[in-house]
């Protein structure tokens, strides 16, 4: 499926080609960190299959729980994260943050990982009042 997103900012814009069967909700303390958020939502993407088409990343390289260094690709400006992968000199496969994607309602998570980090009500908020806007105050 060709997608093509970018940042908040609009400094960096990608293209690239993604598996909808390759989505998947990490849950991991890392992922939760640098969200903000309680989990994150990737879809995996081939070096081959993404193109930069706007803006230069920075890059940090944070090593993981399992000892592995992970770099993180994300936004100079606005600091949007956009991917990432193996630390190296050539990584063939990013974790493309879903978020960023124009087409992310298309792509619904297929599996979950890290499990163990999960928020105990993360996968329960279909119940919670909803508001089809910011809420007012």
């Amino acid at each position: 499926m060709h997608i093509d997103g970018g940042c908040h900012c609009g400094n960096i814009k990608y293209e690239a080609e993604v598996n909808p069967e390759a989505v998947s909700v990490c849950h991991c303390t890392d992922c939760q960190t640098m969200t903000g958020t309680a989990y994150r939502v990737n879809v995996r993407v081939k070096k081959a299959d993404f193109k930069l088409s706007g803006g230069k990343l920075k890059l940090y390289v944070k090593t993981a729980e399992s000892g592995n260094k992970r770099v993180q690709a994300f936004c100079p400006e606005c600091g949007t994260p956009i991917y990432s992968t193996t630390a190296g000199d050539d990584p063939q496969e990013f974790g493309l943050r879903l978020g960023t994607a124009r087409q992310r309602a298309l792509l619904p998570p297929k599996k979950q990982g890290w499990c163990r980090s999960a928020m105990p009500w993360s996968g329960n908020i279909e119940a919670l009042p909803k508001t089809e806007t910011q809420l007012q105050r």
